[in-house]
C-alpha cells in the first residue's frame, strides 16, 4: 500500500498536542549527547514546527540542520535553526546517498503506517554517511501506566506501536551496528536512562551507527 503525503498530513494535522509537548527540548538534549564526535550535518525527521532542532543549534552553533515534514503549515515556522526544509515523507526523501553525519527522529515512528515502517529505515540507512548515527525515540508499549489504566499507544496521529526488542531487530536487519536501547521520556528526569525497571519508561531511544 502506498499512502499519500496528503493522508499523512492530514492524520498528524489533528495530533495538536505534538506542538506543545513539554519533554521536545529534553528529548533533543538527550539526543545531542549521545552525537557522533565531530558531526556536523543533521536531519530531524518529523521535526514539526522545530522546538528540538532550536535546541540542538542553541547547544551547538555548528550544527547544519536539515527538517523533513508531513504537515506544511508546521514547516511554515521552522526557526532560523533549520538551513533547511523539506515537505515531504521519510519514505522517499528527496536527499542523496551518504548526505547526513546524523539522523534524528523524536516520536515520530508511531506515526507511520506499518507499511512504512521498514521504508523508513531503509531510507535512513541510505542517506546517512558511513560511520553516521540515527537516533530515534517512540512511546514504550510496555508503559506501565498505560497498563493500569488501560491506555493504549494508539491514538490521533499514532498509527504503530514498537516493542523495543523488535525494533531493535529490525534495524539490525538494516544493516545497523551498535543498536543500544534506553529509557526517554519524563521519568528519564528522575531516574535516568538505566531504571531496571523499563516498563517505567513513557518512552524510549535507539541509537544505532551505520558503519
Amino acid at each position: 500500500m502506498s499512502v499519500s503525503l496528503q493522508a499523512y498530513e492530514q492524520q498528524n494535522e489533528v495530533q495538536v498536542i505534538s506542538e506543545e509537548d513539554g519533554f521536545t527540548v529534553e528529548r533533543y538534549g538527550q539526543f545531542y549527547r549521545l552525537l557522533p564526535s565531530g558531526a556536523e550535518k543533521l536531519l530531524d525527521i518529523g521535526c514539526n514546527t522545530g522546538r528540538g532542532g532550536e535546541a540542538l543549534k542553541a547547544l551547538d552553533n555548528r550544527l547544519q540542520i536539515v527538517g523533513i515534514d508531513c504537515v506544511h503549515e508546521r514547516l511554515e515556522r521552522l526557526p532560523k535553526a533549520y538551513s533547511e526544509k523539506i515537505y515531504g515523507l521519510a519514505t522517499d526523501m528527496p536527499i542523496e546517498d551518504r548526505s547526513f553525519d546524523v539522523v534524528v527522529a523524536g516520536e515520530f515512528l508511531e506515526h507511520l503506517y506499518p507499511s512504512d515502517v521498514d521504508k523508513t529505515l531503509c531510507e535512513i540507512q541510505r542517506i546517512l554517511k558511513i560511520g553516521g548515527r540515527v537516533l530515534l525515540t517512540t512511546p514504550n508499549p510496555h508503559y506501565l501506566r498505560n497498563k493500569i489504566y488501560n491506555y493504549s499507544v494508539y491514538g490521533p496521529g499514532h498509527l504503530t506501536q514498537h516493542f523495543p526488542k523488535i525494533l531493535r531487530l529490525r534495524m539490525q536487519m538494516h544493516g545497523f551496528s551498535n543498536v543500544r536501547i534506553f529509557g526517554s521520556g519524563r521519568a528519564s528526569r528522575y531516574v535516568g536512562r538505566y531504571f531496571p525497571l523499563f516498563s517505567i519508561y513513557g518512552s524510549y531511544m535507539i541509537s544505532a551507527d551505520k558503519y
